[in-house]
């Protein structure tokens, strides 16, 4: 393709339709998830409060305008603040990111403290497939964990900000993925070898 203004404009209109397939792709994912905890005209509602800002948007961005806006779930009320990291790091492409992130408070608070845990890192960019599957390997934790007080979620998240600390590093989503089968194992839950965990 030409570098001239064209070809730099149909690569950003296909980088913006690629983008907009993946969100789409992730939220259908998540619908058949164990955790949409929070009520759909409630996420509608914070949907339409997020208007008012400009996509992209940092979390900064988000923590800024919506910060202290409470977001009911099953598992109890959290703020925004709780949920979205307060980093320029973190970006979102729409109203509808923010919102798929808030719907599943548990992962989004586990996500927070990582995504805030690697800012101290010279060199970590915690976005792309590295952020997915850490994301990913929570999420199936929610699933396993789902009547409990998500605390598989909770020790893989500390055990990654101790890594973070400890080796001042981002450790690779393998090694996250085996460190929760390990503690599914070690806590009794069955994992399957054809499963995200079962590694």
């Amino acid at each position: 393709m030409a570098d001239n203004k064209n070809g730099r404009d149909k690569k950003a209109h296909d980088d913006e339709r690629r983008q907009r397939e993946r969100d789409m792709a992730e939220e259908l994912e998540r619908k058949d998830e164990t955790e949409p905890p929070v009520d759909e005209a409630e996420l509608t509602a914070f949907e339409t409060e997020l208007e008012s800002l400009e996509f992209p948007a940092t979390g900064t961005d988000v923590v800024a305008a919506v910060g202290d806006r409470e977001v009911e779930s099953d598992d109890g009320t959290y703020t925004v603040e709780e949920l979205v990291p307060d980093t320029d790091e973190e970006t979102f492409r729409s109203p509808t990111s923010v919102r798929a992130r808030v719907q599943r408070p548990t992962v989004a608070a586990a996500m927070k403290q990582i995504v805030e845990a690697s800012e101290m890192l010279p060199n970590a960019d915690l976005r792309g497939s590295q952020r997915e599957a850490y994301e990913k390997t929570l999420r199936e934790l929610k699933a396993i964990d789902a009547d409990d007080d998500d605390e598989g979620i909770q020790a893989i998240t500390d055990w990654i900000v101790e890594r973070i600390r400890d080796k001042e590093k981002l450790p690779g989503s393998r090694a996250v993925r085996r460190q929760a089968a390990k503690y599914c194992r070690a806590n009794g839950y069955q994992i399957r070898n054809d499963e995200w965990l079962g590694i």
